[in-house]
């Protein structure tokens, strides 16, 4: 029995991986495009795929069903693009580590395969795309002036960027180091919508639209006064009944600046429910249009994974079991296809817990 099955598209790449372990002999390389499937049953199972195409997902998946007993690790590597390889491997029942650490981190992952890998810090890269975007806030959601189709198409566009290089996870983490209350809400509804269009598989214009609207969702909140919406405790009900007011507000100030009907939908309509509980038009079932149903599967999770003066962020299993519970509120069979974004962060790695 090999300790190690690293399957590779390029052995050279991970010959140089392979090189960097105690004991280089414990490692079997495996060619993803050999005929014969590996065999035997290794301790741990690395994916050094660089070309994750459908074919190379069908080979990949033939090599980790002729060795990948119950109870073995799988870790995939990330080339590229982080988003999808985290929905990926979900499905194949990975863990997920960027390539670029991977000379530093696999050797002590297989030196201690007792449990996954330590939390990690946002990286520098998504810290940097994080504050790029609140920066984009400041100037373009509080500064006053009229938003346009333009500008939240820039926002978009500065979120989508850092899901495609950064991941959620990452995205989540940097995000969440931030103090204003209302940037880290809009910010981890966007990214989760973007990576949610990503898990659904949707074309680059649809990604693009789901994300933008939620990106705008809350922009009706820049008109609620600044003493309730950055109050350090719960709000009173008629503090409550006030921040309710955003949704409808928000619809009134993009009503008239260029914005499509769709998009409007979603930040007048995302806190409407399938049972007609929501607000503010009390929509039911089949008036709740699909972007606005995955908007707000985005905006419950990340209330609740957020931290707050006054309640410590919920780990991504309560998190997640609270969505499934809300059947007949929210589209069930939506709420499965988030099941791999809400998967793809470990809820400790982003201080769930502090």
């Amino acid at each position: 029995m090999s300790e190690l099955l690293l399957i590779s598209d390029d052995l050279r790449h991970s010959e140089r991986l392979a090189r960097g372990f105690d004991d280089p002999r414990s490692c079997h390389l495996h060619d993803l495009y050999d005929a014969e499937p590996p065999s035997g049953r290794p301790s741990l199972i690395v994916s050094d795929v660089k070309d994750l195409t459908s074919d190379a997902l069908v080979r990949l998946r033939r090599c980790l069903d002729a060795v990948h007993g119950q109870g073995v690790p799988h870790i995939l590597l990330v080339h590229g693009h982080a988003a999808r390889a985290e929905v990926q491997a979900r499905l194949l029942g990975a863990e997920t580590l960027p390539a670029a650490k991977a000379l530093r981190l696999l050797p002590v992952r297989v030196r201690d395969r007792a449990g996954p890998f330590p939390p990690q810090p946002a990286s520098a890269s998504a810290r940097r795309h994080a504050s790029e975007a609140g920066r984009y806030l400041d100037a373009v959601f509080f500064s006053g002036e009229a938003l346009t189709p333009d500008l939240a198409d820039t926002g978009t566009e500065l979120v989508a960027q850092a899901i495609h290089e950064t991941g959620i996870a990452d995205w989540v983490r940097a995000v969440q180091r931030f103090d204003d209350v209302t940037h880290q809400h809009i910010l981890l509804v966007a990214g989760l919508s973007a990576a949610f269009a990503y898990a659904l598989g949707l074309n680059a214009a649809d990604r693009h639209h789901l994300a933008k609207a939620a990106l705008l969702h809350d922009v009706g909140k820049t008109r609620i006064p600044a003493a309730i919406l950055n109050k350090p405790g719960r709000l009173d009900p008629d503090e409550l009944q006030v921040m309710r007011t955003h949704a409808a507000i928000g619809h009134a100030m993009l009503a008239n600046s260029g914005f499509d009907a769709a998009t409007l939908a979603v930040v007048r309509s995302h806190h409407e429910m399938l049972d007609g509980s929501g607000y503010p038009d009390g929509l039911r079932d089949r008036e709740i249009p699909d972007r606005v149903r995955l908007v707000t599967i985005s905006d419950i999770y990340a209330a609740l994974i957020e931290r707050r003066p006054y309640k410590s962020a919920m780990s991504e299993a309560a998190a997640l079991a609270i969505i499934e519970s809300m059947a007949g509120r929210l589209d069930a069979d939506l709420v499965r296809a988030f099941r791999p974004v809400a998967d793809a962060f470990d809820a400790a790695a982003m201080g769930a817990t502090a």
